[in-house]
């Protein structure tokens, strides 16, 4: 396929409000992914967390899809430029506005002036500032995410750098209760340094011995340091194959847990390469994804299987309380 990107860029620009004094880590523009290419060899991206992502959208009165913020453990630091309403999720980055800690999972008003700073970890990886009107950038692909390893969306295709400038566009909806709106605390997550995520088995189970996935249900893993947006790399007992790691290559899915010759596990994230050539073992269910996306380096995980039909409900009844939340969003 050849790329047009330059018919992809129609979009009217948007309104600068943020300047950025320090990237920190690791931030990008990200919404909820590239769908439709990988295909010809490019990621998915978007929010490795879309739970805390369309959270944050939810509470500043933006379709979910719209572009946030992704925060990377530490770091970053923005000065405002324009009056507005934004809302941080996600992990506990230690988020200040002047030096002063702010609340997350809920909406604050920032004035001209005001310095937005997130200055350590205090528990989960990544968090997300969403903006009222959503983070401005040209659509690539029907996408507005940082795909760094193609070096598109987001601002050409990298993390922020000091003295890029940030752009929201229009507020969609005028009858939004946006003042003091926040989340109730029994949804807001909590992230911990032992995380339990439920698998369903597949598709290549076959490939694994009776003791190897007995094994992976009943072993606790490390979370190496090999850990970004593609995949997330696990240290713990190996998991022996039948007949060998090596399949016919084929797509691979957002949480699909590859298992190559090594025998460790690697789960893999929004980030991931299109296709891959060992066998996995299982997937996360979608519901369980977002703790996958705040894991870091020393964190452990168990794993603990499911059914289809188990996967299938906890989905709806996650959906379900968006639904709520969207409904009680607007007057």
């Amino acid at each position: 396929m050849k790329l047009k990107l330059s018919k992809v860029l129609l979009e009217k620009g948007g309104v600068t409000i943020f300047e950025v004094l320090n990237p920190g880590l690791f931030t990008t523009i990200q919404d909820l992914g590239r769908s439709g290419y990988q295909k010809y060899g490019l990621a998915v991206s978007g929010s490795a967390d879309h739970y805390s992502h369309r959270l944050a959208n939810i509470l500043v009165g933006n379709p979910e899809s719209s572009a946030v913020l992704e925060v990377t453990l530490m770091g970053l630091k923005l000065l405002t430029l324009k009056n507005g309403f934004i809302v941080v999720t996600g992990g506990d980055l230690n988020f200040t506005i002047n030096g002063s800690p702010v609340q997350s999972w809920k909406t604050i008003k920032v004035n001209e002036g005001d310095i937005i700073r997130f200055t350590g970890c205090n528990s989960g990886c990544r968090a997300y500032l969403g903006v009222a009107g959503g983070i401005y950038v040209p659509k690539v692909l029907g996408s507005r995410s940082t795909d760094t390893v193609g070096k598109i969306g987001g601002i050409d295709g990298r993390p922020l750098k000091k003295g890029d400038v940030i752009q929201v566009g229009k507020q969609p909806t005028n009858n939004f209760r946006i003042i003091k709106r926040r989340l109730p605390k029994e949804l807001i997550p909590s992230y911990t340094n032992s995380v339990n995520l439920r698998v369903i088995l597949g598709p290549q189970e076959e490939a694994f011995e009776q003791e190897a996935i007995d094994t992976f249900f009943s072993s606790k893993y490390k979370v190496t340091k090999d850990l970004d947006r593609m995949g997330c790399r696990l240290e713990g007992p190996i998991l022996n194959h039948t007949k060998g790691a090596d399949i016919v290559s084929e797509g691979i899915f957002f949480g699909a847990i590859q298992v190559p010759k090594n025998g460790q596990p690697i789960i893999f994230l929004v980030g991931r390469q299109s296709i891959g050539g060992y066998t996995k073992i299982g997937g996360v269910i979608s519901v369980d994804l977002p703790k996958t996306a705040q894991v870091k380096p020393g964190d452990h995980i168990t794993f603990e299987k499911v059914t289809v039909e188990e996967a299938h409900r906890l989905l709806k009844e996650r959906e379900r309380k968006f639904s709520v939340l969207k409904m009680h969003s607007y007057s």
